[in-house]
């Protein structure tokens, strides 16, 4: 199981969790923490196997008063994959890269469909096996009911985590906050940083020496969310914009493949316009 946790900082905090987990004869295998100084505030994450018949619901129960004591906000979760919904749109590398992970357990995930705003041909050289794929084309005149139709699929099928593979679609301020914590993107990042059109034929035309990508999860302010992963690679004069595309796909699968498996594990914890992210 484990157990993420965040509160004002105070004394005692990891000896009333640990303390409790050992009252319940539960086994730790892995303790992270953090106390921000600046904001006076304190992250866990605790991977605990419980004692022989100790139920999640029990042992969620039994934590409450001490969570309440401490004002923590805190998740606690069984070793279920998560449900995971992929977007995707005509680029599809982060898609087949992310079934590739899933495929071989890397990703430990449960992937409850494959949306996308384009037909399944567009993404035909990819194999979606068996996996439920739904066709929801957006237009101006239609998204409300496009994405009032996702959120039923999300809501469905339990998704706990919405993953923008390359999903090249602006989602509405409204769906942006309802998947507010539990929607990731993947996006382009430069220094400087190109938007519009033929971003890396900008960056190509600026002459860049470093080009990169973040994930981050989504919110109504465009690209502006907490981020989780980022990664650059060195560029040189040698570099045509074609080379600039290849090696930016590259980045991008790496990052969002990180940025699944991190929140999955439930290794990030928001804080702000921030994220605390417990590396493994």
């Amino acid at each position: 199981m484990i157990l993420t946790l965040s509160c004002p900082d105070r004394h005692g905090i990891v000896a009333a969790v640990s303390a409790f987990l050992l009252q319940r004869d539960a086994n730790i295998s892995d303790a992270q923490q953090f106390g921000d100084a600046s904001s006076a505030t304190f992250f866990m994450r605790v991977v605990f196997e419980p004692a022989d018949g100790d139920a999640l619901a029990a042992i969620h129960h039994a934590f409450s008063p001490l969570a309440e004591r401490f004002t923590m906000h805190w998740t606690l979760r069984g070793p279920e994959p998560r449900k995971v919904m992929i977007l995707t749109s005509r680029f599809d590398h982060c898609l087949a890269d992310l079934l590739y992970r899933w495929r071989i357990d890397e990703l430990p995930m449960e992937v409850t469909a494959v949306v996308s705003n384009h037909p399944r041909e567009m993404i035909g050289h990819v194999d979606l096996g068996d996996l439920p794929f739904h066709h929801l084309p957006v237009s101006a005149a239609d998204k409300p009911a496009q994405e009032a139709e996702l959120l039923r699929l999300i809501e469905q099928t339990g998704t706990e985590l919405v993953v923008l593979a390359r999903y090249m679609q602006i989602l509405s301020d409204d769906l942006s906050r309802r998947l507010e914590g539990r929607c990731i993107n993947i996006h382009h990042s430069f220094l400087p940083g190109f938007k519009g059109a033929r971003p890396y034929h900008q960056a190509h035309a600026r002459g860049v020496k470093v080009i990169g990508a973040t994930a981050h999860y989504v919110t109504p302010d465009l690209d502006e969310g907490p981020i989780i992963e980022q990664d650059v690679e060195r560029i040189s004069h040698r570099d045509t914009p074609e080379d600039l595309i290849r090696k930016g796909r590259d980045i991008e699968r790496r990052v969002l493949a990180r940025a699944v498996r991190r929140h999955i594990e439930d290794r990030v914890l928001l804080h702000g316009t921030k994220t605390v992210v417990f590396e493994d």
